[in-house]
């Protein structure tokens, strides 16, 4: 059984070992895997793993002997699901290995928007604190987070790590979920709701073709 891997480094830059899935069958690891190296590497492989390399409707097709593919990921857009059912393809993802720092990650994006943490630490190397007259110095508007509102677009497991912190940071929460019930403090809206009450949003929800361009420049109204 030939098994490959398609981009490696995006997801073991060397501290792991690959030993495991060399003893499953014939493994050819690749680092790094340009579009127009998709089939060719691929021929007649049972099993491709990838992270960011795009699998299309045209490479699948060139592809009679692949049963399986594996996303080294939570978003599984890289891989057209349409033709890969067709063809009888299991195609999996990984929905939960990175929901903590998914969610450390919308926080830092925040704070640094609403506390312009990057702007002053590079102002304060500069001196400006050690030589202003005053204690503080504002260049913007000070935002606090603290009875403001967090819109979450897709309430999984990302959404849900990241409407959890909105709350401890004393944020109302409104979402826009297929879930039925949510946890206490957290309420149910539509879409235009959501973005009409919203002080800040997140969207947790997969790309797809109903998803994409979901945030746009087009009146609801």
């Amino acid at each position: 059984m030939k098994i490959v891997i398609l981009d490696a480094y995006t997801v073991n830059p060397g501290d792991l070992s690959w030993h495991p899935l060399d003893e499953m069958g014939d493994l050819v690891v690749y680092e790094r895997t340009s579009p127009e190296e998709v089939v060719e590497r691929c021929n007649g492989a049972e099993i491709v793993l990838t992270n960011k390399v795009v699998l299309d409707s045209e490479k699948l097709n060139l592809l009679p002997h692949l049963s399986y593919i594996g996303v080294l990921a939570t978003g599984y857009n890289v891989v057209d699901l349409e033709v890969a059912s067709r063809q009888s393809i299991v195609v999996t993802n990984i929905p939960a290995y990175s929901t903590n720092s998914v969610a450390q990650m919308v926080w830092a994006h925040i704070l640094n928007i609403t506390n312009r943490v990057g702007y002053y630490a590079n102002e304060n190397a500069k001196g400006r604190w050690t030589e202003n007259k005053d204690f503080c110095y504002f260049d913007f508007t000070h935002t606090e987070l603290a009875g403001k509102t967090m819109g979450i677009v897709g309430l999984g497991n990302t959404g849900m790590a990241t409407a959890r912190i909105a709350q401890a940071f004393g944020m109302n929460v409104v979402a826009y979920t297929s879930k039925s019930e949510l946890p206490k403090g957290m309420e149910k809206v539509s879409l235009d709701e959501l973005f009409k009450s919203s002080d800040i949003t997140s969207l947790h929800c997969p790309l797809t073709t109903e998803t994409k361009g979901l945030v746009n420049n087009e009146d609801s109204a």
